[in-house]
């Protein structure tokens, strides 16, 4: 008989990595096991959300496979719905919480206690972000983050980060004992096509393009990259193109770095939430990804990009180091250095080369580590 596994995450109306991750694990599963998955409907008011003007958009292609049992009915704000989800989630042999915001605590915490009254299946939460940067700098949603995070936890049956670097967080942060903590990869984003003539779509007419993708949060640098780009020769720059895309969330002061550059006529700013023909258009279009964090779990950007094969120049810091130590084409630099991404930038203007993916982020060798987990916590209750 065949397992059954419950996952919950956000929809597509509230579109995110995660979305796209929930996506992708429960189709990847369902090639294995029966996956009901379950989702967000309503996260918040939308005015809260800083992307609310995009909410409900139809921004991806992506969808579930035809074997996936997909129930869009939680709601932030209505017990109901919590419960009728935890009804759907315990027909399954184990269920799978994905976590990255502490707005979902109070829904999680509800079908947590359900489940400890009733049904006792292996409840797991699946962490993309330990602590929310914005969430942690506002001191409320600080101390009722970390209050909620420690009960969540608490009735956890286990918990699965992505990196070594995470689990030691989550481990000292939360309390959690690290035996009760497994590192199950973040699998490459390949479902993105290659688009020919790229550059001549979007009209670079230099032949090295940089790009640096996602939000704009203060937290993923940029200024250091912006930096970077303005101390490279002038040689360089001139068949240089620096692409910046991505909706500005809290980072203005990079938006203004740019306004203000010597260079501004050779950055490009794409200053709004992109669709997935875009995004296959711009990656096509680069040369480079530059990931200049100054903090990360992870980055489902550099798992586009592995998916491109492009070289990536990423900062040493938490996860991201971990996820790319194993692609040959990362270039790692220290983090708030601008003159390292400089550097590295010129050595990959020197040598131009395009890489493969390691297998072990392939989608169904995740859903094999997923099952050998649910397989051994099921084990142990028997």
């Amino acid at each position: 008989m065949k397992q059954k596994i419950a996952l919950i995450g956000p929809s597509k109306k509230f579109l995110s990595g995660v979305s796209y991750y929930t996506i992708r694990l429960s189709n990847a599963l369902s090639e294995f096991v029966d996956v009901k998955t379950i989702l967000f409907r309503n996260m918040l008011p939308k005015r809260l959300f800083p992307g609310w003007k995009r909410v409900g958009e139809e921004l991806t292609k992506l969808k579930f496979n035809e074997n996936v049992e997909v129930f869009e009915i939680l709601d932030w704000h209505n017990p109901y719905t919590w419960v009728k989800a935890y009804h759907i989630a315990k027909q399954c042999d184990a269920m799978i919480l994905q976590w990255w915001t502490s707005s979902v605590a109070h829904m999680y915490l509800t079908m947590e206690l359900l489940n400890k009254l009733s049904g006792k299946k292996p409840m797991i939460i699946e962490f993309h972000e330990v602590v929310d940067p914005l969430e942690d700098s506002i001191m409320p949603i600080r101390v009722y983050s970390r209050i909620m995070g420690r009960l969540i936890r608490e009735f956890a049956s286990h918990h699965v980060v992505h990196s070594e670097s995470d689990k030691k967080l989550i481990s000292k942060i939360y309390g959690i004992s690290e035996k009760k903590i497994s590192i199950i990869p973040h699998g490459i984003y390949d479902h993105y096509k290659k688009v020919e003539s790229a550059k001549e779509k979007i009209e670079i007419n230099e032949n090295f393009a940089i790009l640096f993708f996602g939000l704009l949060r203060p937290y993923k640098g940029v200024k250091y990259l912006i930096k970077a780009f303005e101390m490279l020769p002038d040689e360089v720059i001139g068949k240089s193109r620096l692409l910046i895309v991505g909706e500005t969330w809290e980072d203005k002061e990079s938006v203004k770095l740019v306004e203000n550059s010597i260079y501004k006529n050779k950055i490009t700013i794409i200053n709004r939430y992109v669709s997935d023909d875009e995004i296959s258009l711009y990656f096509s279009a680069s040369d480079v990804l530059v990931l200049p964090y100054t903090r990360a779990s992870q980055s489902g950007v550099a798992h586009i990009a592995m998916s491109f094969g492009l070289p990536i120049i990423a900062t040493r810091v938490g996860g991201l180091r971990e996820s790319l130590l194993n692609y040959r084409g990362t270039y790692f630099v220290n983090p708030k250095e601008a003159k390292d991404i400089r550097d590295a930038i010129l050595r990959v203007y020197k040598v131009r080369s395009t890489y493969n993916p390691p297998d072990k982020l392939r989608w169904s060798n995740i859903a094999k580590e997923w099952i050998k987990l649910i397989d051994l916590l099921l084990s142990k209750q028997r």
